[in-house]
């Protein structure tokens, strides 16, 4: 019997354009997750230094900073050739990579790390406009969903064919690689038939333009607390992120058992993108988001259990739970701003939403100097069970406000 997920999934990919997109997301998906394995281990291998290496994480992320800035650029032009000449740049600035044989040359990779991330923020803010004309918006939630589902599926296999293919051509080898998948992805992109309307002349001041993005967000009613409550979520997982290896070896194991617990919650990932469109339409976005919120809080928490059992259930519950804020969150996104300021308003999303990623990081790095574990973590599910309030709060106030006639979540 075909269920509506499987329905739902299958009037997907049989949309020439869906198919398309999602192909490419999967393609340059693959490339990127074998890179950020590799860059690390490259500078950890000219340098011999764990901060410097650490420090490749950081240089991909700093520039979602600048999202409002860069996510306005989508918003100036039509969205499908803005894609496919962000995936060509993304090849071409990859290609210097291949003269880094020296710790004298890491600043470059540095520096094309850094210009990578800013790359890739214009790209996504780009790409989630172009999905809103590509794309029923009732499938909304399920193509982002299975986008979720292509992404979380290549950190499972990539990282481990950019180790192969580090270990045996190095560095750039891997480069090409994910050169490679850009300009496969940028292909795809170009065979979407998708019409779009010359954006119209900005007005007001570019400060102005930039800030419209934050005013959009925070004026609106449900769009705000999702936004919080993903990047509160985000900030605690990544705080409790930081004590894997305490985790680990209040076990007994050895460091290397971080990847099986990684590996559990890609799996917990990958089956919530599968689900999520059902689960959008029964729910509605900031259920959803409550859902996912409170099972990563109660994962949290559990791993505070010294049991190995146990600790491979919370990391696939942590895996299904937390990608749930951020599909409802950039739904509800899609859905609810106007096609003109879609580019702008996703980047200052992702800003809101990961930044404290970098954040937690620093700050559980601290924490798991100072205090024991456990008791931490037990905080820290604690503290997301209360993030879970917040969507649910307004969703409340939105419900009791409503008639029944109109109380349906959308």
């Amino acid at each position: 019997m075909t269920t509506p997920s499987s329905w739902a999934v299958t009037r997907l990919l049989r949309d020439r354009d869906a198919a398309l997109y999602l192909t490419g997301v999967v393609v340059s998906g693959f490339g990127t997750s074998a890179l950020w394995l590799v860059a690390g281990v490259w500078v950890k291998d000219l340098t011999g230094s764990d901060g410097l290496a650490a420090l490749c994480t950081a240089a991909l992320w700093t520039p979602t900073l600048l999202g409002p800035v860069l996510g306005a650029l989508a918003d100036r032009v039509r969205r499908k050739p803005l894609v496919i000449c962000a995936n060509l740049a993304l090849a071409a600035l990859l290609l210097p990579l291949c003269a880094v044989h020296s710790p004298g040359s890491v600043p470059l990779l540095f520096a094309v790390l850094l210009l990578y991330g800013a790359a890739g923020v214009v790209a996504d803010a780009a790409g989630s406009a172009l999905v809103v004309a590509a794309v029923d918006p009732a499938l909304l939630g399920d193509f982002n969903g299975l986008r979720t589902t292509a992404r979380e599926g290549m950190k499972l296999v990539a990282p481990l064919t950019g180790a192969a293919l580090y270990t045996a051509y190095g560095g750039p080898g891997v480069v090409l690689l994910d050169a490679l998948t850009f300009v496969l992805a940028a292909g795809l992109c170009a065979l979407l038939r998708v019409r779009e309307q010359r954006p119209e002349r900005p007005d007001g001041s570019r400060r102005r333009r930039t800030a419209e993005g934050i005013r959009l967000l925070w004026a609106h009613p449900v769009l705000r607390p999702l936004v919080c409550a993903g990047g509160a979520t985000m900030g605690l997982v990544s705080v409790a992120s930081s004590l894997n290896y305490a985790v680990v070896d209040a076990l007994g194991h050895s460091p290397a058992y971080v990847g099986v617990l990684y590996a559990a919650q890609g799996v917990g990932s990958v089956a919530v993108g599968l689900v999520s469109g059902p689960a959008l339409r029964r729910l509605g976005e900031r259920w959803f988001a409550v859902a996912g919120i409170a099972l990563t809080g109660l994962a949290t928490a559990g791993r505070a259990v010294p049991y190995d059992p146990v600790l491979l259930v919370c990391g696939l519950a942590g895996g299904l739970g937390l990608p749930c804020v951020l599909i409802a969150a950039h739904t509800a996104v899609q859905r609810e701003i106007p096609a003109a300021t879609l580019g702008r308003a996703t980047a200052t999303a992702d800003t809101l939403m990961f930044t404290p990623n970098v954040l937690g990081l620093a700050t559980g790095s601290a924490l798991v100097e100072l205090v024991d574990h456990r008791p931490l973590l037990i905080i820290l599910g604690g503290a997301l069970l209360g993030t879970a309030c917040v969507p649910a709060q307004r969703s409340a106030s939105r419900t009791a406000a409503r008639s029944p006639s109109d109380a349906n979540p959308a």
